[in-house]
């Protein structure tokens, strides 16, 4: 009777074991990156292109449009000997009545559990395993101290400190999107930082900032929308007001 019930309970256990396993299994079943990010050579996607900058010593805003097109170029080894692809970028009017002129290169490394994209020679990782809802990673940890300061023309520009402490977050991992009249299914997004003060700005003596950044991602497509603000408002006692940083919005238009 002993060795029966020992029996017995040793099937139960080995059942339950069994049964913990396969949920495991299921608990870590995901997507893979490259379902939300294909890189092919001769794959593209042309975007509308909304660039907004404060010219006039910042005392200006003027948003400049574009269509934009990254095209995938051949695969080559970064200088880690990893297997890369270059996008090279190239604009025209945005009624697309004049020639593609190029617009500068980028390159993204997508290894077995992460893609980085290295653009003016900083270096974040946008996507992560496992794919799945709050997510979250810090994608911006390689990036140096005050990266964006260069290329506002300004070393006091704040807007991107602690940019490396940004938690990147699959903040819905099945949406659906709308742009420019096509409705996208299977839409990853995912939300890197939302931070602002005084916005919106009602009273010009007062200092402000906004950075807001967000990336989505479509199944079998890659990045159809992209959203990009990092600006301080400065009240500047002594003359005019004044705006440094910069905006950019991508919304895709088509792919092949």
């Amino acid at each position: 009777m002993r060795a029966n019930k020992l029996q017995f309970l040793a099937l139960v256990f080995a059942t339950v074991f069994i049964i913990s396993c396969e949920r495991k299994t299921e608990d870590f079943q995901t997507d893979q990156i490259a379902d939300y990010l294909p890189l092919q050579t001769g794959k593209y996607i042309t975007y509308r292109l909304d660039s907004t900058v404060f010219p006039q010593a910042g005392t200006a805003t003027e948003i400049h449009s574009y269509q934009e097109k990254h095209v995938v170029d051949a695969m080559f080894n970064d200088n880690l000997g990893r297997p890369s692809y270059r996008i090279f970028r190239y604009l025209r009017d945005t009624l697309g009545a004049t020639g593609w002129n190029q617009a500068g290169s980028y390159y993204i490394t997508a290894l077995q559990n992460s893609v980085e994209v290295v653009e003016h020679n900083l270096r974040s990782l946008r996507l992560v395993l496992p794919i799945k809802q709050d997510q979250t990673w810090k994608g911006n940890r390689f990036m140096p101290l005050d990266p964006y300061s260069t290329l506002v023309g300004d070393d006091a520009f704040s807007s991107d400190n602690n940019i490396q402490d940004w938690d990147f977050t699959y903040t819905d991992a099945d949406a659906s999107l709308t742009l420019n009249g096509q409705t996208f299914n299977n839409v990853l997004k995912v939300s890197h930082i939302d931070e602002k003060v005084n916005i919106p700005i009602v009273d010009q003596r007062t200092y402000a900032f906004w950075n807001y950044s967000e990336e989505n991602y479509a199944k079998g497509i890659g990045l159809i929308y992209q959203h990009f603000i990092f600006w301080e408002h400065e009240p500047n006692p002594s003359a005019s007001p004044f705006k440094r940083g910069f905006a950019v919005k991508r919304s895709m238009i088509d792919h092949n």
